[in-house]
Parts: structure tokens; C-alpha cells; sequence
């Protein structure tokens, strides 16, 4: 199995269609989405995010990193959710991407997580966060 992120993104279209759109069956349309990868065993993760005005960009680009308040960018720069599936391909995300029920000027950007084996194994580092991993698993299990 491998996980993917769904990564939600809208371009001016879509930002001004989600405008005119009913919030409350917005809710209902991305519930009825969650919902059906839930029953299918596929959801790991998944969050909205809040408007880009309430966020910021830390940019490395200087000597001194620099933190700039949003809004930030172009609209079809930023994102606003996303979803961490698992599922057997490559081919099974995308199935799973084409069924997010979004509009014009909406779309996913899909992006395969990575995992240990993508690391050297022998890497300190990446022995670390195995052991990390483990523990916020223990921790979530007493939680």
C-alpha cells in the first residue's frame, strides 16, 4: 500500500464559484467524499485550511529567513486542503482524486508520500524517525 496526499487547490474561477456556492452543501458534498473513502478504508488524513490571509510564507531565500503575513502569491499558488489516502497504486488515487467533488477552476494536485524505503536505512536520521514514528504511535495509542 502507498499513501498519497490529495493536495486541493483553486484557481481566480474557482475561488469565485465557491464564493457563489452554498456553505452548507459544500459541507455536505466533502462529508459525503470523506465519508465514502472512510468506509472504503482509504482516508489517513484530511484537513481544510483557513484563508491565506490568516497565514504566512518563511521564505529561505536570504541569509536571515523571512516571514511574510498572507495573503501571499497568486491564488493558483495557494492551497486550501488536503487529504492523505492509502491505496494499492498509483491508478487507485487518481480514481479517488477524480471522485473529490469540486468545480471549475478546482484541482488536485496528487503527490506520493514517502516512506523509509525511499531513505537509506543505514542514515541515523532516518533510524531516528523510525524510532519517533514509534513513539507518537504509542503516545496516540494511550491518548
Amino acid at each position: 500500500m502507498t499513501k498519497y496526499m490529495l493536495i486541493m487547490r483553486a484557481d481566480e474561477r474557482g475561488v469565485a464559484a465557491y464564493e457563489e456556492m452554498d456553505f452548507t452543501e459544500v459541507i455536505a458534498a466533502m462529508g459525503r467524499y470523506n465519508e465514502s473513502m472512510m468506509k472504503a478504508g482509504v482516508l489517513l488524513a484530511g484537513e481544510g485550511l483557513s484563508d491565506a490571509s490568516e497565514g504566512f510564507v518563511v521564505d529561505f531565500s536570504g541569509e536571515t529567513p523571512l516571514v511574510t503575513d498572507g495573503p501571499y502569491g497568486e491564488i493558483k499558488e495557494l492551497f486550501n486542503g488536503f487529504w492523505i489516502i492509502e491505496v494499492g497504486s498509483k491508478a487507485e488515487a487518481a480514481e479517488w482524486a477524480s471522485r473529490a467533488p469540486l468545480g471549475p477552476g478546482a484541482f488536485l494536485e496528487v503527490r506520493r508520500v514517502t516512506d523509509a524505503s525511499d531513505f537509506p536505512a543505514d542514515n541515523e536520521w532516518v533510524q531516528k524517525e523510525e524510532g519517533w514514528r514509534e513513539e507518537q504511535a504509542q503516545r496516540a495509542a494511550q491518548a
